[in-house]
């Protein structure tokens, strides 16, 4: 069954309500699984880092890793908040060294969020892993293997994009702009490339580009096309309507960089880093996939429920109108965000 472009703002506007009622769109991209990371710098010393989501210095989820009996922590703690999460670095000394044994999470049951924890030996190896609330806790045990890295950066990826709702907004608005299937997947497949190449050369660290302008102008492009769908109900032949294609490149670039940025909190592994970064991009894209199946899957369902009547006046401009408004309120957030 062909799908029209006015299906897809049926379709728009039943995920914009469900997305209202759920209140996510005032926390846009909200990748935030907690993190544990150890630096191995003797026999049975090691460096922590442990990084779990607050609201702010005080209220922070109650999840902690628990050490094997016998831990001592030599010096006291630094803690700072940062970036809606709380951040703690300490030195733990472990008789007999961590190899072979297990480090759990207390209060991880009880909390919807995994861990993900990397292990840098002294040796130059490393383990990682995604502890999940079914089984909190895990081994040390060697370095992981290539089916273990494309499993956990595959499933990062996958949740990444799904989480982030800005990127799906803007994704949705591509959609609504753009008639006909051949123009559609040239146009999602330019910002796939643009967002690609921007997320490779960022994580390598071949570009540098500060994150808080690229999250403020990734909601202010967001902003731009929300516009862009008025027009185009308008009649009005905008650049997005003329060359959709390109205005999806040139935000995708953008939208690669803060790509790049959430997977820079929890890093790559050293002894696999090409194939981390190609199944993340992997992950963003099968995710994506996924959203656009359930559009279509929706504007199919819209079809066959209003068959024959006229589109309602509010399903053509509520969901240009509802995701403007959600992006302006970011710009303004990550705007403020650079002198907080």
């Amino acid at each position: 069954m062909n799908v029209s472009a006015g299906s897809r703002f049926r379709a728009g506007s039943w995920l914009l309500s469900g997305v209202l009622l759920v209140g996510l769109p005032l926390h846009a991209d909200v990748f935030k699984p907690a993190y544990l990371q150890l630096e191995q710098t003797g026999a049975e010393t090691y460096e922590v880092l442990w990084k779990v989501p607050a609201l702010d210095a005080d209220t922070t989820l109650r999840v902690k890793p628990v050490f094997p009996a016998g831990t001592v922590e030599p010096d006291q703690r630094s803690r700072i908040f940062a970036g809606g999460a709380s951040v703690q670095r300490w030195q733990i000394r472990v008789p007999g060294g961590l190899e072979g044994r297990a480090i759990a999470f207390s209060g991880l049951q009880d909390a919807t969020l995994d861990v993900l924890v990397r292990v840098s030996r002294l040796d130059g190896s490393e383990q990682l892993e995604r502890v999940l609330p079914i089984e909190p806790a895990f081994t040390l045990r060697p370095s992981p293997g290539p089916g273990e890295v494309v499993t956990t950066y595959l499933v990062l990826g996958v949740e990444h994009i799904l989480a982030g709702v800005d990127h799906l907004l803007f994704v949705l608005s591509l959609m609504m702009i753009v008639t006909g299937m051949r123009r559609l997947l040239l146009t999602i497949t330019a910002f796939t490339l643009a967002h690609s190449m921007t997320l490779a050369l960022a994580t390598l660290d071949i570009i540098r580009v500060p994150g808080p302008p690229v999250e403020a102008i990734i909601a202010l492009s967001i902003v731009f096309v929300a516009a862009e769908i008025l027009h185009v109900r308008q009649g009005r032949q905008s650049l997005a309507a003329r060359k959709p294609w390109l205005v999806a490149f040139g935000f995708g670039l953008l939208h690669g960089l803060g790509f790049a940025g959430a997977l820079a909190e929890v890093g790559l592994p050293q002894n696999a880093i090409p194939l981390a970064l190609l199944f993340f991009n992997l992950g963003v894209e099968l995710g994506q996939l996924l959203f656009i199946a359930a559009v279509f899957a929706l504007a199919t369902l819209a079809v066959r429920l209003l068959r024959g009547q006229p589109d309602p006046r509010w399903t053509l401009v509520a969901p240009a109108y509802l995701i403007g408004g959600i992006a302006s309120v970011w710009v303004v957030e990550r705007t403020l965000a650079f002198w907080s």
